[in-house]
């Protein structure tokens, strides 16, 4: 080991509940394991409700110190995590290979925009207060923007170091405590590694806590506790439904499910959209919620679209995600890998054309090659999230047609358009029902300043840009009469 390369975490079998690092109360034992080759990476024993109870009376009785810290403290601790980030990046892109099977370009990508949204919270911990006109005489109001409270985060496997730092980063910016439950496949990358950094970044006891647990036995209490003031949620459109039901009062920040539409309209730059397609269609094996699931094309481009993609896709190489050369890795698990590949059986009963599949390869036999479908709107592939290496392609009649199928989903988190003529293309963004639309670009997308959200089923306000720090923070007017004034009565 360099001399100065710092020496590797340890501890990853316990969880920070109020500044003590312990193992979860249920006594029930979790092994995390490697998607691609099956190898156990740690063991860990379970948390269950009255570890909810005691993280979330911890981090009520840490926020009023964090929060009554002036703003220069709270962002030099955000400014020490990051610079930790960037100093134990070797470190974390092991673990993201080995707990979520990403491959180089993908992890290179997280731990980027990781270290930038911790950045850009840096910058944004003073919270500022604005003065609002009166129409009594003498009178001032004053509105005071101050930290919502504790937040809970419940975050998924996908983009675990990310997905849960864009929450907990301008969470704690804003002098929130967090209490964070990991997905179960990523507990390392996705919440105790993050609590390593923060606690190395002098974080005080009980600001952060994080808890491993299985969703159907901590979930509920997350959600339903009395004392968080906003719970915050990456994941299925079916959870999230369950959230609102059962979250009470609270305010909801969630990002739920997606049918990403790409279309490409009949005037657009083939060389260009083929591509980008691709990518976004097999991007960390297509488990992202703004992946490519659907790739809609004008009649006229269609078939030699359709001709161009197969053969990109068939030159993407799966395999080891450690290999330098591997661009798809394994899906996360075995029960992810049966439903992508029961959805593609679906779609093929249902009248879709296979251009491209493949079996299941791998130690652990989770690789899945890309696939390729043509068909319809309603067959498996194009009306449900797929969440696998599979892309379908659909033929619009016009752009009007593509319209219509764009928008023909219960989603709406991001979508994309190809066309020659940029203002074509903003024209047709505006009427996508979407909440993201980008033009001659991916649906994928790694911009901080973005706002990660959507609309219908896919989910309740925004993450990214200046719009998070809005969803972890409230307003408190305060009017000031410095003169007695005649009260009408």
């Amino acid at each position: 080991m360099a001399a100065d390369t710092p020496a590797p975490y340890t501890g990853f079998d316990r969880m920070l509940i109020g500044g003590e690092w312990q193992a979860g109360s249920s006594g029930k034992v979790h092994t995390d394991s490697d998607p691609y080759t099956g190898e156990a990476l740690t063991e860990i024993t379970l948390a269950d409700a009255s570890d909810v109870d005691r993280a979330y009376r911890a981090a009520r009785d840490a926020q009023r110190d964090w929060a009554a810290k002036p703003a220069a403290e709270r962002a030099a601790v955000l400014n020490r995590a990051a610079a930790i980030m960037a100093d134990r990046e070797s470190e974390i892109s092991d673990w993201l290979s080995r707990e979520a099977g990403a491959v180089k370009p993908r992890i290179a990508m997280e731990t980027g925009i990781c270290q930038a949204i911790t950045l850009r919270s840096a910058s944004r911990t003073f919270l500022e207060m604005r003065t609002v006109p009166s129409d009594t005489p003498g009178k001032e109001n004053r509105v005071y923007r101050k930290p919502a409270g504790v937040v809970g985060v419940i975050s998924p496997w996908n983009f675990p170091l990310f997905l849960s730092n864009r929450s907990v980063a301008p969470a704690l910016a804003v002098g929130n405590a967090v209490v964070l439950k990991p997905a179960e496949d990523t507990p390392v990358t996705g919440g105790l590694m993050l609590a390593k950094i923060y606690e190395e970044a002098g974080l005080p006891p009980g600001v952060l806590n994080v808890l491993i647990g299985k969703g159907r036995e901590i979930g509920d209490p997350l959600v339903e506790h009395d004392i968080p003031r906003v719970i915050s949620f990456t994941g299925s459109t079916a959870v999230g439904k369950g959230i609102s039901a059962k979250a009470g009062l609270k305010t909801l920040a969630l990002e739920l499910g997606g049918n990403g539409p790409l279309v490409v309209l009949d005037d657009a730059d083939l060389e260009r959209a083929v591509p980008t397609a691709v990518f976004g269609s097999y991007f960390h094996q297509g488990q992202v919620c703004m992946a490519t699931n659907r790739v809609i094309v004008d009649g006229s481009l269609h078939d030699e679209f359709v001709e161009r993609f197969v053969a990109q896709a068939r030159g993407l190489r799966a395999g080891d995600p450690r290999d330098e050369k591997t661009q798809l890795g394994p899906v996360i698990n075995d029960k992810q890998r049966d439903a992508v590949q029961e959805k593609v059986s679906r779609a093929v009963e249902q009248g879709g054309r296979l251009l491209l599949s493949g079996d299941p390869e791998g130690p652990a036999g989770r690789v899945l090659p890309p696939h390729v479908l043509t068909g319809g709107q309603d067959i498996a592939t194009a009306a449900e999230e797929v969440f696998g290496p599979v892309a379908t392609i659909i033929r619009a009649e016009d752009e009007e047609d593509a319209l219509r199928l764009a928008n023909d989903t219960e989603y709406g988190l991001s979508s994309g358009v190809f066309t020659r003529d940029l203002e074509r293309g903003v024209r047709f963004a505006q009427r996508v029902e979407a909440g993201m639309t980008h033009v001659n670009d991916t649906t994928v997308h790694d911009d901080v300043n973005a706002a990660f959200g959507g609309e219908k089923a896919s989910g309740l306000g925004r993450f990214g840009g200046h719009w998070v720090f809005d969803e972890f923070t409230t307003e408190h007017w305060i009017s000031v009469q410095p003169a007695p004034r005649e009260l009408p009565m």
